[in-house]
């Protein structure tokens, strides 16, 4: 059965303020939909976005370090 979130729960799983997710939210940064006015999140969804910006991070990282290296 898929896991969905409202607002709270997703604040709560991320461990943020729900002001944070609704700020998210209004400029597109996390996956959600709409139950009509609700604004919904699959967990499946906020779980591959979380493992995306983890592999968005470490590929930054690596790039600042090339960057670097290539000075030298």
């Amino acid at each position: 059965m898929l896991k969905r979130y409202t607002v709270k729960d997703a604040a709560e799983y991320l461990g943020v303020h729900t002001d944070t997710i609704y700020t998210m939210v209004r400029q597109k940064e996390i996956p959600h939909f709409r139950l009509r006015r609700r604004i919904m999140f699959s967990k499946e969804a906020i779980d591959n976005w979380i493992r995306e910006q983890e592999q968005n991070n470490v590929q930054e990282k690596e790039d600042d370090q090339s960057m670097f290296l290539s000075y030298y």
